[in-house]
């Protein structure tokens, strides 16, 4: 019923249990096939599935806008001297709809090394919640998963919560939630692009943030994980 009613494409997904699950969160959460998403050449891709939204760059007070409202990315990702590394650099949007895959993969090749809990509210993300609720996405909770790169410094994915979406997983932290506070990793585990973050147990958003040198130039539109953020 699900599937008919938010048009779900199961073509791509691992028929794992001949196609069956237990629960609907084994289900929402479900994997892809192997190849299913071949990842792009260039060194930064789509860290999820979904609709890149918006892009842009990060202004020199580390501040950016989304749909016309303005953040301040020290609040965003929990960090001011990691916002203050990010002044000068891009930013990309990527919304979660019902009917997508809900896993969340690296965007670049580096170390990830901190995961941030964030608290906050359960507001919806979609364009009622943009429209009413001012800096939703500072509002809401989150996790802010920090991957260094070696030339580019911090790549920032920050997975933002939404109604009905309080649980969110970061394959690196154990447990069935991630828990609010910092995460260190001792030691930084190595990533590649690709490889897999996290994931929501329902629909949300990601924004990745990146420094100085950095500019997105994909045209908004629905995107892939592992398509490239820097072509058409």
């Amino acid at each position: 019923m699900y599937i008919r009613a938010y048009g779900v494409d199961m073509r791509d997904v691992a028929q794992e249990g001949g196609g069956h699950y237990p629960s609907f969160d084994a289900f929402f959460t479900r994997p892809l096939r192997g190849g299913a998403r071949p990842i792009g050449r260039d060194w930064v891709v789509s860290p999820a599935d979904g609709i890149l939204t918006d892009s842009g760059m990060i202004d020199p007070r580390a501040s950016i806008r989304v749909k016309g409202q303005p953040y301040e990315v020290a609040e965003l990702v929990g960090d001011r001297s990691q916002a203050a590394a990010l002044a000068g650099g891009a930013f990309a949007v990527v919304y979660l709809s019902p009917r997508d895959y809900h896993r969340v993969h690296c965007p670049v090749d580096g170390r990830l090394g901190i995961v941030r809990g964030i608290p906050g509210d359960l507001y919806p993300v979609n364009a009622i919640g943009e429209r009413h609720v001012k800096s939703l996405f500072i509002k809401n909770q989150r996790v802010a998963v920090t991957v260094e790169t070696a030339t580019l410094g911090p790549a920032i994915i920050v997975f933002v919560g939404a109604m009905i979406v309080g649980k969110i997983t970061i394959a690196a932290v154990p447990g069935e939630e991630t828990p609010l506070g910092v995460h260190r990793l001792e030691p930084s585990l190595e990533v590649r692009r690709g490889d897999e973050l996290g994931a929501f147990h329902l629909g949300s958003t990601v924004v990745l943030l990146m420094g100085k040198g950095v500019s997105f130039t994909r045209r908004p539109g629905p995107i892939r994980y592992g398509e490239s953020l820097l072509s058409p």
